[in-house]
């Protein structure tokens, strides 16, 4: 295995979460085979990327893809932001074309086309493609590469826009994402990424963020060392509370660098991100945190406690997966999202069941396995804690809420 950005061969694992299946694998019964993948974790000595040491096929994962932004406040709002941000910031209008790199179920390009810019959206998910073009967003059910960006570009021409939010990290070939933008880009155009902060994954100690999805762990030096092999420019950074903490990238061909930027690399520096110790680190603290969740869900079962989880989430499977927490010690798990009710979670078998049941059961604590909702989550669920039930959240430390 080499580095995906400078393909050097000197990469240190620093975390192995075991084996797994892939974590949006749900289930229909529980007794279905499952497929298990190694899920470790490395950092390449040479340009700092951290990346996963294990690469599962892209059409495993995504042509039926379960996670849709538009079932949470928080991200509808979020990517209503960054449209009208873009559209003020550069000055869109309806000549422009924004293309947005998976687009999911059309969500972000939703709030572009209520200003009437020229919209297209680009996911390899045929089920969130296909909600897609029932709500009007134009949506091509395709990989974005370089050669495919050449299609788009001869039939609806060059990008003003073209975002990527929360997919840099999926992408394994970055260089031919790289291309691609920049055959569609527009000479004077911008591409906008989002991706989850590494910073933030270490401090928060966000290990249930490492996923087979994810397959890069980005800091700012070595996003510029990618698109700086491509004769693009990270002009700018803005840091965002979303999944956790990410930072939204803005890249031109050619551009001067904000003082903002100047910032951030200092703070990389500061922070140590290109010195083993610092992941050597992080790894001790996450087995410390299995450790002590598992004893604490342990020690409520022997007084009788009734525990549920919350959330049926990516993250959240690896953590179940991880700490070995299964029906044992979570009866099941409540979700607002109708396909994963009556399903069971990869790997654990607990059974998922709609939100109401948490009022009905009224159990003693419920494990929040979607914490980067959490403000929501707590929001909604009032009613709950008046009744004396408490929630169990495990990052960045364990405390109930």
């Amino acid at each position: 295995m080499t580095c995906r950005i400078c393909g050097s061969e000197k990469l240190y694992q620093f975390l192995s979460l075991g084996t797994m299946p892939i974590p949006n694998g749900f289930l229909s019964n529980p007794h279905e085979k499952e497929v298990w993948y190694p899920l470790g974790v490395c950092v390449c000595q040479d340009c700092w990327l951290v990346q996963l040491t294990h690469i599962i096929p892209p059409g495993i994962m995504f042509k039926n893809y379960l996670y849709i932004p538009s079932t949470s406040s928080t991200m509808t709002q979020h990517f209503k932001s960054l449209a009208e941000d873009a559209i003020m910031r550069f000055n869109l209008t309806s000549k422009d074309l924004v293309v947005d790199i998976g687009s999911n179920d059309g969500t972000l390009l939703g709030y572009f086309k209520e200003h009437e810019v020229k919209i297209l959206g680009i996911d390899p998910a045929t089920n969130l493609v296909t909600i897609a073009n029932l709500k009007g967003i134009e949506t091509k059910d395709a990989y974005f590469t370089r050669e495919y960006a050449i299609k788009v570009r001869e039939e609806k021409g060059r990008a003003k826009v073209i975002t990527a939010t929360n997919v840099l990290a999926h992408v394994n070939d970055l260089d031919d994402l790289c291309e691609g933008v920049k055959e569609l880009l527009d000479k004077d155009g911008v591409f906008i990424c989002e991706c989850p902060y590494l910073i933030d994954l270490l401090d928060r100690n966000e290990f249930d963020t490492i996923y087979h999805e994810h397959l890069s762990y980005f800091s700012l030096y070595p996003l510029i060392r990618l698109f700086k092999k491509h004769g693009m420019t990270i002009f700018d950074i803005q840091k965002l509370s979303v999944h956790g903490g990410s930072v939204r990238v803005y890249v031109k061909f050619k551009a001067q660098q904000s003082k903002r930027l100047t910032e951030f690399l200092g703070m990389e520096k500061i922070r140590k991100l290109d010195k083993l110790s610092t992941y050597e680190e992080f790894g001790r603290r996450v087995k410390v945190i299995k450790r002590d969740l598992n004893n604490y869900l342990k020690r409520l079962k022997l007084q009788d406690k009734k525990i549920v989880g919350y959330g049926a989430s990516a993250k959240g499977n690896v953590l179940l997966n991880y700490c070995k927490i299964d029906t044992k010690l979570l009866d099941y798990i409540v979700d607002s999202i109708s396909y994963k009710q009556g399903k069971f979670t990869p790997g654990t078998h607990i059974p998922i069941y709609p939100e109401r049941r948490l009022l009905k059961d009224q159990p003693d604590y419920v494990l929040l396995l979607a914490w980067n909702f959490a403000d929501e989550i707590l929001k909604k669920q009032i009613k709950y804690r008046e009744r004396g039930g408490q929630f169990i959240i495990t990052i960045p430390y364990l405390r109930t809420e």
